[in-house]
């Protein structure tokens, strides 16, 4: 997300590349796997106009007008829910709102909850249905 956040401000004026390996190089990567980091970054920043896409039809308000940490967190998500379908939607869902409450503004972990919700009931429909709460529950 922090790498996210960083590209999201630095309007090309460094390469992804830079990016990349400031955090590897500067960051205690000490507990990262780094190739997945690497994975999920540069997709995100590859597909960023299709991940902002699938994501203005869950957002109130243009994806500009997103908190910049939550577009972060969002588009990280995003990219996570779309590419690595071995991992539950739910998880992903999870360590989005725990960094939002990190880094994010006080209730922003509500809102980024809601939208990767509605992200998980459109790419994720299989799996969404498998958890959601029948009428009588």
């Amino acid at each position: 997300m922090q790498a996210m956040y960083q590209w999201d401000f630095d309007n090309g004026e460094q390469t992804v590349w830079a990016i990349f390996a400031q955090f590897r190089d500067l960051q205690n990567m000490e507990w990262v796997d780094v190739d997945y980091f690497q994975e999920l970054f540069f997709y995100a920043v590859e597909n960023c106009a299709d991940i902002d896409a699938r994501l203005e039809d869950c957002l109130d308000r243009p994806m500009a007008r997103v908190d910049p940490v939550e577009r972060g967190v969002l588009r990280v998500a995003a990219a996570e829910m779309l590419t690595r379908l071995d991992i539950p939607y739910r998880v992903i869902v999870t360590e989005a709102l725990e960094i939002t409450k990190l880094f994010g503004s006080d209730q922003g972990h509500r809102y980024v909850n809601g939208v990767l919700d509605k992200l998980a009931r459109s790419v994720r429909s299989v799996e969404y249905k498998m958890h959601e709460k029948k009428p009588d529950q």
